[in-house]
């Protein structure tokens, strides 16, 4: 069985960290709009737009794993609370303890996991 208060803690503490991640990647994201305003509008042909276009992918790309690493781990806490964390939500069995330390936010156990049937 789980020691549920440690996963509590590392999904606490997981969840501070993204969540002050956050703002930085937005400030990130406000920084690269501006200096695309102030670049050429051609990215293709204009040697800083590529780059601004890419630090601009980059970062928006991070904001989106960022913020829906918040959302599984919320979630986590949710079955925390809800009495079914540790569980798989497919079939139901316990998930693996070390499965859990890799990644204390799954909702599914390593077969589930993999067979596709996660998604």
């Amino acid at each position: 069985m789980p020691d549920f208060d440690r996963f509590r803690a590392l999904l606490e503490e997981e969840r501070a960290r993204r969540a002050a991640l956050l703002p930085a990647l937005r400030a990130d994201i406000d920084a690269a709009n501006s200096a695309r305003q102030d670049s050429n509008v051609d990215d293709e042909h204009d040697p800083e737009g590529a780059t601004i276009a890419f630090e601009l992918s980059q970062a928006s790309a991070l904001l989106q794993q960022s913020s829906a690493g918040l959302d599984q781990i919320e979630a986590a806490l949710a079955r925390l609370a809800g009495g079914t964390y540790g569980s798989c939500a497919v079939c139901g069995e316990p998930i693996a303890e070390g499965r859990l330390e890799a990644r204390p936010w799954t909702p599914f156990c390593i077969h589930h996991a993999s067979s596709g049937r996660a998604r």
